[in-house]
This record gives C-alpha cells, sequence and structure tokens, in this order.
C-alpha cells in the first residue's frame, strides 16, 4: 500500500485562502506546474529559495509515493522589463548590451541556473520545457481565445479583454481584487494606447523593428504575452485542469491571475485546484537590491567573496538555514542567521553519524513510533519544514542522552530512528552529509588531529599553557575538542 493512503495532506491554497485537504486528481499521480526563471542574469538568491521550496515539496509527495510529474519552465523569450506590456524583452536587453545573440545570453543562465540548483542539491524537474519551443501552441491559444470573444487583434498585437472575461467570471478572484477598483485607480489612458481597457494584457505583441526576438504569426511578426507561455506549457505537459500551480508571492499578481483568465477564457475549466506561493527572501532586514548594494548571489556565499558576511557558506548550510522558516514566510538572511544554522547543521549531522553507534538494550525509553508520526504530521501540515527539523532536534537529544547511558532504545527502534532520519533529512529536506559538501572535510580533519597531537606532547611537557590555546583558539573558530578515556576527539560547532 502506498504511503500516501496512511497520511493525511493538507496545502494552504490561495485560491480559497485556506488550507484544504489535498485530494490529486488522479489517484496516486499528482500533475506539478512551478514558473521557472527568466534566463537574463545569474540566479538570484530569493529566486532560489522558492526553487528550493518547491523541491522540498515535490520530495515529500515522491516521498509519500505519489508519481508526480513536475514541469518548470524556462522563459527565454516575452518577459518584458517592470513585467509590463511595454518596454524591452530582458533576454533582448542583455544581449545588446553585452553585444551577444539572445541565445548566447539563454544558453550562459540557463547553465548558470542548473549548477546552483545542482549545488543546493536540488531535483531536476520532470519536464523543463522553454517559451521559445512552444510558440506554436501558444498561437493556437490566442486563435481559440479570440474564437471566443474574450481577445481582440489590433496594429498587430492581440490583448485580452479582461472586462468582456469578468462579465461571467472573477478576474482578480486568486489574489483578491476586483476588476471595479483596479479600473478606478488607474490613470485614464492616453491617445497613443491601443488597448480597449488599461487592464487587458497583452497575448501576442508586434515586434518592431529594432526588437531582435520575433516569430511569425496570423498578426504579423511579434512575440508571445509572457502570462501566456505558462498557460500553454502548463496545460500541454499536465493538461487542462491539473492538482497543483507554484511559484514566487510576487507572481500572483498579475501574472498568475491573467494565467487563470487565459485558461478559463480557451478551456471553460478552471485550470489548477491547489495555488501554493512561496514568500520573499530578504537580507539584512531590507529587501534585496542591486542598487543599494543590499544583494548576495549564492556564488558569493559560497566563496565567501562578499562584504556583506564574515565567511564562506557551504550551499548544504544555507539549504537547511532556508528549510528553517515555512515556505509561506518572509525570510531574512544575515550572518548571524547563517551562522547559527550551520551549527545546528553540524550537530543534526553529528547526531546522524552517530545512530549508527548507539547501544542497543531490550526496551526504548524513547517513543520512536511517535515521534516518526510527528515528523510526519509536520509535514502534512502544508509542508511545515520548520516544525519537522524542531522535531529532528527532539531526537537529537534523544541520540545524546543514549549515547551518554541515560536513556535506552531498542534494537528495532534503532532501525526505525535510522530510517525515519534518513528519509527526512536527506530525502525531503534536500540535505546533504557533512563529508560530501565540504571539499576540504579530509584536510581539515588532518590539520585538526595534528592540532590535538601537537597539544597531547604539550600536556605530557606540562606546557598547559600551549595546551590550553590550541583547545581555546579552535574553539574560537567553532571546533570543539573533547577529551575522553579513548583518546581526544572534535566536532564543528
Amino acid at each position: 500500500m502506498p504511503l500516501y493512503q496512511d497520511q493525511t495532506l493538507k496545502i494552504y491554497n490561495s485560491l480559497s485562502g485556506k488550507k484544504e485537504i489535498f485530494k490529486p486528481i488522479n489517484e496516486g499521480h499528482i500533475g506539478m506546474y512551478v514558473c521557472g526563471p527568466t534566463v537574463y542574469s545569474n540566479v538570484h538568491l530569493g529566486n532560489c529559495r522558492t526553487f528550493m521550496s518547491f523541491d522540498m515539496i515535490f520530495r515529500y509527495l515522491k516521498h509519500l509515493e505519489y508519481k508526480v510529474r513536475y514541469v518548470r519552465n524556462i522563459t527565454d523569450a516575452g518577459h518584458l522589463e517592470n513585467d509590463a506590456d511595454e518596454g524591452e524583452d530582458k533576454i533582448a536587453k542583455k544581449a545588446r548590451l553585452e553585444q551577444l545573440e539572445p541565445m548566447e545570453v539563454v544558453q550562459r543562465y540557463t547553465v548558470d541556473f542548473h549548477q546552483i540548483s545542482e549545488k543546493f542539491n536540488m531535483l531536476p524537474p520532470s519536464i523543463e520545457p522553454t517559451a521559445t519551443g512552444h510558440i506554436i501552441e501558444q498561437i493556437e491559444i490566442i486563435k481559440d481565445i479570440i474564437s471566443k470573444g474574450f481577445a481582440y487583434a489590433i496594429n498587430g498585437s492581440v490583448y485580452f479583454d479582461v472586462v468582456k472575461f469578468n462579465e461571467n467570471h472573477n478576474y482578480g478572484k486568486l489574489s483578491g481584487r476586483k476588476l471595479e477598483d483596479m479600473i478606478a485607480n488607474t490613470r485614464a489612458l492616453s491617445a497613443q494606447d491601443e488597448k480597449k481597457n488599461p487592464q487587458d494584457f497583452a497575448l501576442w505583441k508586434k515586434a518592431e523593428p529594432q526588437h531582435i526576438m520575433r516569430w511569425p504569426s496570423p498578426w504579423g511578426d511579434g512575440f508571445p504575452g509572457w502570462h501566456l507561455e505558462c498557460t500553454a506549457m502548463s496545460t500541454k505537459y499536465l493538461g487542462e485542469n491539473f492538482d497543483i500551480h507554484g511559484g514566487g508571492m510576487d507572481l500572483k499578481f498579475p501574472h498568475h491571475e491573467c494565467e487563470i483568465a487565459q485558461a478559463e477564457a480557451s478551456t471553460g475549466c478552471t485550470p489548477v485546484n491547489y495555488w501554493l506561493h512561496a514568500n520573499m527572501l530578504t537580507l539584512n532586514g531590507r529587501k534585496m537590491s542591486k542598487s543599494t548594494d543590499n544583494n548576495l548571489f549564492p556564488y558569493e556565499i559560497f566563496t565567501g567573496d562578499n562584504s556583506i558576511l564574515s565567511k564562506a557558506y557551504t550551499p548544504a548550510v544555507v539549504r537547511f538555514f532556508m528549510m528553517q522558516a515555512h515556505y509561506t514566510s518572509i525570510l531574512d538572511l544575515s550572518d548571524d542567521a547563517l551562522l547559527a544554522s550551520e551549527k545546528g547543521y553540524f550537530k543534526l549531522m553529528e547526531a546522524m553519524e552517530a545512530v549508527n553507534n548507539l547501544p542497543v538494550a531490550a526496551n526504548s525509553g524513547f517513543d520512536v513510533l511517535g515521534w516518526k508520526q510527528s515528523c510526519y504530521d509536520a509535514m502534512n501540515d502544508d509542508f511545515n519544514s520548520p516544525i519537522l527539523i524542531a522535531q529532528l532536534f527532539d531526537a537529537v537529544k534523544h541520540i545524546n542522552l543514549i549515547k551518554e547511558g541515560k536513556e535506552q532504545i531498542s534494537e528495532t527502534d534503532k532501525t526505525i530512528l535510522k530510517q525515519t532520519l534518513e528519509a527526512f533529512v536527506f530525502d525531503v529536506l534536500g540535505l546533504e552529509a557533512k563529508n560530501t559538501v565540504n571539499d576540504n572535510s579530509d584536510k581539515l580533519t588532518g590539520v585538526v588531529n595534528l592540532l590535538i597531537e601537537l597539544r597531547n606532547e604539550a600536556r605530557l611537557n606540562k606546557d598547559f599553557a600551549t595546551s590550553d590555546k590550541i583547545r581555546d583558539q579552535l574553539l574560537a573558530m567553532d571546533i570543539q575538542l573533547k577529551d575522553g578515556k579513548d583518546g581526544t576527539s572534535f566536532s564543528l560547532q
């Protein structure tokens, strides 16, 4: 029997504004679409948080033994500056500034995105379609929407008629906005604007002579609207109605709102049953921004090459930090927060290693089965990773008590404990074991063991000043020496 039949998963649905029991359209199968990156620059840390959140969700659904088709797109055309219907294409602008072909820009930053994703131990999606690879599908959807009276062509462009659509539908139901209020708060259109209403959005834009990314269409040479791309790719691979659509909170309006309108206008049915939105990442209490120099790229954290943090941090530590906040909460990144996460990460990994050598007894003083279900309860409550981590550290406490002989565990419970820890730490949270994330771990061990030998020699020679200096300076670098009957060992704090 698949594991999902034993668990009741609840998901916060942005569409209803409440937690709902998750029921897939087809038993045992899940279709999930997540809006991927626009590949015109190195991937931002805030975007990484969003993709990491949905990676964790993907992992847990797979752990529950669902068959998941996870589709995450690459936007390589049509995303204009300021998420608007006017202005320059972000990729074309980068290509112009760097005197490159647009697809050179796309290739460079798609590779960067994949490399960073791999460092953060994100699983690849089942399908990773590109916007430019689905121009034909987008044109067909536009033709369909026009034929049903919800879009109009003018001067080589095509716009979605929001007012017409809203006569029998609810434009704004995802973001909680009312069309009347939007219209009232919009300035009068200039005489040059070709839209019927300010809220109408582009399905297809006419390419001006200087626009280098262009495709032929029934309305002339042009390029697709940003919102339409996701509708075309999600419905192609997941069907007209699928289970989960995710993305950053900033995409709820207008991007996701427009996706719903396009799909309903085209197919007549609501496209998605559960909308999930990940919240933003701030830096030192402020919004990340390149203009104010309050910004970090992932590789700057890994190398320590920045003026904001005191040291470099491994991808596993950064991922652990990200998992310590619920995906719907704002998370603030700071040096202190990363230092605390690093200590917690190493403490968790030490306990994971210690499980193998725990002494066993006839009975257990630790309710392992109850603890195991508490881990599932945390994840079943809208993928509550911080509560899961709290449960994992409850297990760490018991592991340390068992090591010290203050508590007992049976052979059977030890096996369950080990398997459950590995499932949630590695498979669900996507953390990597300590010895796999630091290329210098062997060198570090060698250096510390050498210092331990020097300290032992100093103690034998009654040179306690040197002995204490070695111990204290290692501790200042978060390396704690532990003297025991079998000699001296060390741990990273």
